[in-house]
């Protein structure tokens, strides 16, 4: 997404046997709510199936999204936002 990038400290990628397991952790001045209105109108665009409140299926895995952090008030809005996508095998 736009105004996103990966957070150096946090990346993590693992494959095993019964499938792929992905970790990453994006950051940046963009709003929580923009997120999710971007990955809810893109993912599917990929073939990805929304099951659940940020939770995404497609052939045998699940994709997470995960905020960091508190929902932020309008005078702490400089803290950037942190998401985190976890990839598992179904």
């Amino acid at each position: 997404m736009p105004g996103l990038s990966a957070a150096e400290a946090e990346p993590l990628v693992f494959d095993k046997p019964g499938g792929r397991i992905v970790q990453a952790v994006l950051s940046g001045a963009v709003p929580r709510n923009a997120v999710l209105a971007f990955y809810d109108q893109t993912l599917p665009q990929l073939g990805w199936r929304r099951t659940a409140e940020r939770v995404f299926v497609r052939e045998g895995e699940e994709l997470r999204l995960e905020f960091t952090g508190t929902v932020k008030s309008a005078a702490a809005r400089a803290e950037p936002t942190t998401i985190r996508f976890t990839l598992n095998p179904r």
